[in-house]
């Protein structure tokens, strides 16, 4: 069964959201600040963080640091009505996605099984995964290729590393400046040409239809993300 780890100071938020996910077979843990929910993380396993931004004393922003030093596991915020500032500093911070207060149940769940989902098939305890399929799309990991509905393509070494970023972080929206780090191992110069490039390139070879992608999104004046729902 999976396990989440809630870190909010609304202690009955925290218990409708672990009553509410059980039915998902997942089970919920909680605490009520971020120190507590550090400390937390080093006692059990767990397949995603929810954390709130405004919690007093340590905040959800120290709390999301001290976790990215030490983690990749996702994290979703929990942000404030028209607080896009919160927003975009999550995002860029580390956060893999966010939801705005006051939220429907439905969709904080669908969220939550999304990057669960995506956390679990990069991260199998077996160490056997070699493949990863999504939605008309094949990632072939030991291969460095692809395969999609029109034919196989082995790809070269940026678009195979940026492809796999995208889809390693599936649903997270990712800055242009943490791709081109990330993938190019290198100090980010505000050039954009090399990004757009390699997406344009990828495009071709695994959207049906370039123009209106259905797995590599174009996220206006932010970057890229990799479709949460394939």
């Amino acid at each position: 069964m999976n396990r989440i780890l809630i870190i909010d100071d609304d202690k009955e938020l925290c218990t409708l959201i672990r009553q509410s996910v059980l039915p998902e077979g997942i089970e919920a843990d909680f605490c009520f600040s971020g120190r507590a929910g550090l400390l937390q993380l080093k006692e059990k396993e767990y397949q995603l963080v929810i954390l709130d931004v405004m919690m007093p004393g340590f905040d959800g922003f120290e709390t999301l640091g001290q976790i990215r030093k030490e983690s990749s596991l996702p994290v979703l915020m929990f942000t404030s009505k028209n607080d896009s500032a919160s927003k975009v500093r999550g995002l860029r911070a580390g956060a893999d996605d966010y939801l705005t207060k006051p939220f429907d149940m439905d969709e904080l769940i669908a969220r939550i099984v999304s990057l669960i989902r995506r956390y679990t098939r990069f991260n199998r305890k077996d160490g056997q995964l070699q493949v990863v399929d999504f939605e008309g799309l094949t990632i072939d990991l030991d291969g460095r290729s692809v395969h999609t509905a029109d034919g196989d393509y082995e790809l070269p070494p940026k678009e195979f590393d940026l492809l796999l970023f995208l889809a390693q972080n599936q649903g997270k929206i990712l800055t242009k400046q943490q791709i081109y780090e990330n993938v190019w191992e290198e100090d980010y110069v505000y050039d954009d040409s090399n990004i757009m490039a390699v997406i344009s390139r990828l495009r071709k070879k695994v959207e049906k239809n370039p123009g209106n992608p259905k797995y590599i999104q174009t996220v206006k004046g932010i970057g890229y993300r990799f479709s949460k729902d394939v």
